[in-house]
């Protein structure tokens, strides 16, 4: 393993145990509070562990004992914000990292111009950031973390400040990138994810709840997370050979191979629920626009349904609605 991180900060309540693979890239999801951000203060440098220890190819960084400070690290962080020195042209920013490890003046500018030139910046090379697009700026800060050369790149919610017409092109260019390289992204994009990362980590109030190929993670969702995060409806129960008996009440019909009595998580899209005169009791908290449909949601449950069907409806927060979905559209696995 590339990155090995198991450590604990006490005062935040977080207990990390994660690993990373040489020239993989891992996504770390999860809600605000996660500790998605205390994970990458502690593996950057910006955050001592109360307990446990982080170590990147083989050299711990942070134990009870041993404490490497964030310049002798070799990981670069790329945040949201591009964080840009004003001052320095676009060029001057690529230089400064490698002038920095001691590369000589004409070599580290060869090799700015060149991580500049891969993501189509070469022409713009002269221009201070402040002549720069937020999407312009965003490469600029992707070079020059690249021309770190870092043994682990950490990027911090990288396309969130991006226009939308920006981010695909610039996650394409990134995917690129990635390739071969250890890096951690953090992320509340579900095309970052399956984008960027081959596995996923989700994380909530401070601990490791659910982890493996992004796909699969994705695919079948083990907490409320990651269930949002992939669009999906996500309930628990306990599979009878008919139907599922939830743990909150009420049942949910479903086909499944499964033997009774095994205790199961079920999955099923907001497009998949239809209003019914018998179903699932529940009661409306929102309605908001979903493309060209309006997604009501519940206490726990999501349904995406046209304008005219909740306008002939009357549905409005507080209005109490019978939720069903068709049995083969309802996915089960092992809880």
């Amino acid at each position: 393993m590339s990155l090995v991180l198991r450590a604990a900060v006490a005062e935040r309540h977080v207990e990390l145990d994660l690993e990373v693979g040489h020239g993989e890239t891992l996504a770390l999801v999860g809600p605000n509070g996660a500790g998605k951000s205390t994970a990458l203060s502690l593996i950057s440098g910006d955050l001592r562990p109360s307990s446990g220890s982080v170590s990147l190819d083989g050299r711990i960084l942070a134990d009870e004992g041993t404490w490497v400070p964030p310049h002798d690290r070799r990981v670069t962080t790329l945040s949201q914000d591009p964080v840009l020195f004003p001052h320095l042209s676009a060029l001057g920013n690529v230089v400064f990292p490698l002038r920095a490890q001691g590369v000589p003046r004409g070599d580290a500018r060869r090799r700015a111009l060149e991580h500049l030139d891969a993501l189509g910046l070469a022409g713009l090379a002269a221009r201070r950031p402040a002549q720069l697009s937020g999407g312009q700026a965003q490469r600029v800060a992707i070079a020059r973390a690249l021309a770190a050369d870092p043994r682990l790149l950490l990027l911090d919610e990288p396309m969130a400040a991006l226009d939308v017409d920006v981010a695909p092109a610039l996650r394409e260019q990134l995917r690129g990138f990635l390739a071969g390289r250890t890096a951690i992204v953090v992320t509340h994009d579900v095309l970052d994810a399956l984008s960027l990362a081959e596995r996923v980590v989700v994380l909530e109030q401070g601990r490791q709840v659910d982890a493996g190929p992004t796909t699969e993670v994705l695919a079948r969702p083990r907490s409320a997370f990651a269930a949002r995060l992939a669009g999906l409806n996500l309930v628990a129960g306990r599979w009878d050979g008919h139907r599922i008996e939830l743990e909150g009440g009420g049942r949910l019909s479903a086909k499944s191979p499964l033997v009774p009595g095994t205790a199961v998580l079920a999955a099923f899209r907001p497009a998949a629920v239809r209003l019914a005169e018998q179903g699932l009791p529940r009661t409306v908290h929102s309605l908001t626009p979903h493309g060209d449909l309006v997604r009501v949601r519940t206490e726990d449950l999501a349904a995406d349904l046209s304008p005219q069907d909740a306008a002939a409806r009357h549905l409005a927060p507080g209005t109490v609605v019978h939720l069903a979905v068709a049995p083969e559209d309802v996915k089960t696995y092992l809880a």
